[in-house]
């Protein structure tokens, strides 16, 4: 990966209906939106140690996955940033917190924690025996990958116009040489 690359991580487990809703948010977005430039996409499961290091790879990354927001089934929460460390260290309402705020702690300890950085959680309905998630749910894979859409695009344009600002300094380094 380079580092004007975002990934796409969706965690969790496509088993039990809701509980793969991030696995679920990240195909759909894989399938309507192929063509976006520097996008990798990682199916991370239920998730391992070995993601750290694509993880530590990256500046931009958006994680897509079931959580417990304490709102209507399918309703969809971003949380950027430090929003996404608090939701994460705080709330403990995430499926998977404690594998991901454990990714999250490695790459900040090694100093390599993604600059932009989101949580997308997408409240369960259902979490048993099902390979499809809800109806609820299903609706709220669309307004997540909505949210992933807007961030992927403000990520963009900043990393495109921090680049033309070094190559117009660096230009300008040079001529006056």
């Amino acid at each position: 990966m380079t580092s004007s690359e975002t990934l796409i991580l969706g965690i969790g487990n496509t088993l039990l209906s809701d509980e793969g809703a991030g696995i679920h948010a990240l195909k759909l977005l894989q399938s309507e939106y192929p063509d976006i430039p520097n996008l990798t996409f990682l199916d991370g499961g239920t998730l391992s140690f070995t993601l750290a290091t694509w993880i530590e790879d990256c500046d931009n990354l958006i994680v897509f996955d079931a959580a417990e927001l304490h709102q209507p089934a399918g309703t969809v929460k971003t949380y950027v940033g430090a929003d996404m460390d608090e939701f994460l260290g705080t709330s403990k309402r995430s499926a998977h917190e404690v594998g991901l705020l454990d990714l999250m702690d490695i790459a900040r300890i090694t100093e390599h924690l993604p600059e932009n950085r989101a949580l997308i959680g997408i409240q369960p309905e259902y979490m048993d025996w099902g390979m499809e998630p809800t109806d609820a749910v299903r609706k709220g894979l669309e307004q997540a990958v909505k949210e992933a859409i807007t961030l992927i695009r403000q990520w963009q344009e900043v990393n495109t116009d921090q680049e033309f600002s070094a190559s117009k300094q660096y230009c300008n380094n040079s001529s006056a040489a």
